[in-house]
């Protein structure tokens, strides 16, 4: 335990000022979104729409994320992370505000989108500039605690979300859509604060200067060739885990509300663990990978959560649905970084955006695609047999997509120049 904790406090250590003003500021937006991820939907409920509308909301949000990764991602690598991310971040905030006042149904699909659209912005910058700032050994390690950061601040997010809009309801006395709205303007609030240390984050990237011709799509798959296939492989994982992550993870305080008819309060503290239970996964990740190296990390690992999917689908007791939630929301989200660092490291900086752009971009169109799906499904059959239906699909879309990875990366990848790569005592 010793030598556990004392190899992350090096690791923490070596790390430089813009790596630990990103960490602060990715602390902040996430308690903001994790208010929002876990009452946003009975906000939608209360006022007055079915959860079609929900998935609408999902939907849109995701499709626009989706439409704009890939130019976010070439926009990055060529005016610089910071640049790209401040933009995002300010008009995302602004996104949120709207979507905690607004009520008409177009606003609130066209306010999704706007979120959608610029958190592509922060989403595509974030793990190459961590990347860009960090050596190649750091970067497992950097990797899980930025993911478990972002656990922990949606543990945050998740419970005052909960509990703000239980106490404004039953406590100050405010009717429950105003007890929610104003809970979901105090997200908004903590990601306008993430502002603050994104400015000062000090980026000293030397863009090459390029042609028109330079950079053009024919000569980036000329000279990335090796590259854009190990993106498009990546991809192809992505979008079938995109596909089965879209049915069931926006919906989950539904699905404990639908189920188990329990309060907004529990729910928050049930989705806080699942939070608090993968930031524990992913800081244990770096071992795992010590042990069995990072592909197999990544496959035993989605492959052990499979089962607790199952759990959480099937059973009629709430602790055991809460167990399920708990151990497939760590494992299966425990390779996530994993998976981020050897793409990294799989190709040149110059694509490093558009590596991630790729990978998010048809995630999201997963979720874009399934979430009216998963949601018709639930009104169709019902609260018990409509979820057991989509958690059962999912779970079968998990395995094909974790054997996919096995098969197509058992082999080590050809690893890029790691050109132009920050030192550590930049900032």
């Amino acid at each position: 335990m010793g030598k556990f904790v004392g190899d992350w406090s090096t690791q923490f250590k070596g790390y430089n000022k813009n790596v630990r003003l990103f960490l602060l500021s990715s602390i902040l937006a996430h308690i903001g979104m994790g208010i929002f991820m876990i009452i946003y939907n009975y906000y939608i409920r209360e006022l007055g729409y079915d959860d079609q509308m929900n998935g609408s909301v999902i939907a849109m949000q995701s499709i626009a994320t989706a439409l704009l990764l890939l130019p976010a991602g070439i926009l990055s690598d060529r005016i610089g992370r910071k640049k790209v991310i401040y933009v995002g971040a300010v008009f995302a905030a602004f996104s949120l505000l709207l979507r905690a006042t607004l009520s008409i149904e177009i606003l609130l699909l066209g306010s999704a989108f706007m979120t959608g659209m610029f958190m592509a912005f922060i989403q595509v910058s974030s793990i190459p500039l961590l990347a860009e700032n960090s050596t190649e050994k750091q970067r497992v390690h950097l990797f899980s605690f930025n993911f478990a950061i972002i656990m922990v601040a949606n543990v945050i997010g998740n419970t005052l979300g909960g509990t703000l809009s239980d106490f404004f309801n039953y406590i100050v006395g405010l009717t429950p859509l105003w007890s929610i709205r104003i809970s979901l303007l105090v997200g908004a609030v903590f990601f306008f604060s993430a502002l603050i240390p994104i400015r000062k984050i000090r980026e000293d990237r030397k863009l090459s200067v390029e042609t028109k011709q330079d950079r053009s799509f024919k000569k980036l798959f000329k000279t990335h060739r090796q590259g854009i296939k190990i993106i498009l492989l990546f991809a192809v994982a992505q979008i079938i885990i995109g596909f089965g992550s879209g049915l069931v993870i926006p919906y989950l305080n539904l699905y404990f509300v639908d189920r188990f008819e329990v309060s907004h309060s529990l729910v928050g503290l049930i989705i806080s663990g699942g939070q608090a239970m993968t930031a524990v996964a992913l800081l244990i990740g770096p071992l795992v990978v010590a042990r069995l190296g990072e592909v197999r990390a990544v496959v035993v690992l989605q492959l052990l959560s499979i089962p607790f999917l199952l759990i959480t689908a099937y059973t009629q007791n709430i602790y055991w649905a809460v167990f399920g939630f708990l151990f497939r929301q760590a494992l299966m989200n425990a390779g996530n970084p994993i998976q981020m660092s050897l793409m990294m490291r799989s190709v040149d900086n110059s694509i490093k955006g558009l590596a991630n752009s790729v990978g998010q971009a048809v995630f999201q169109l997963g979720w874009a695609v399934m979430g009216p799906v998963s949601t018709t499904i639930v009104m169709v059959y019902g609260a018990y047999s409509g979820y057991a239906i989509v958690f059962s699909i999912t779970a079968t879309l998990y395995v094909i997509g974790t054997l996919y990875f096995f098969i197509v990366f058992r082999k080590p990848l050809k690893q890029q120049p790691d050109q132009g790569q920050l030192k550590d005592s930049i900032g």
